[in-house]
């Protein structure tokens, strides 16, 4: 890797221009794990009030995160891979180009997009 430049501008962005196969399979990965938790809970909250699975828990937000919230497996590449941006071209954005991608949740697009 080639050191910044300063008499160019100083420090330059160093992006790749696409996500590897390594980060596609490291965010997979975390984006099932996450589907896997959000199943335990409800089935934990389920079991502690006594009530058959495909009921509502009573807890808004475990029963839309597993109900509406939409999985891995249900998920296209594009909307795995990219972002809603307003600001580039297409309004998608690569999700590595976003700080902090492994730590937020890209699952949902803005509405009516």
């Amino acid at each position: 890797m080639l050191p910044s430049f300063v008499r160019l501008g100083g420090y330059l962005w160093k992006y790749n221009s696409r996500i590897s196969a390594g980060q596609k399979a490291s965010m997979r990965s975390r984006m099932k794990q996450v589907d896997e938790n959000i199943k335990n809970i409800y089935e934990g909250l389920l079991a502690a009030q006594g009530k058959t699975p495909g009921e509502l828990t009573g807890a808004k937000r475990i029963d839309y995160l597993q109900f509406e919230f939409p999985k891995e497996s249900e998920m296209t590449p594009r909307d795995k891979y990219t972002t809603f941006n307003r600001h580039w071209k297409n309004y998608r954005k690569p999700v590595h180009r976003v700080p902090k991608w492994t730590k937020l949740s890209f699952r949902e697009d803005p509405k009516y997009f």
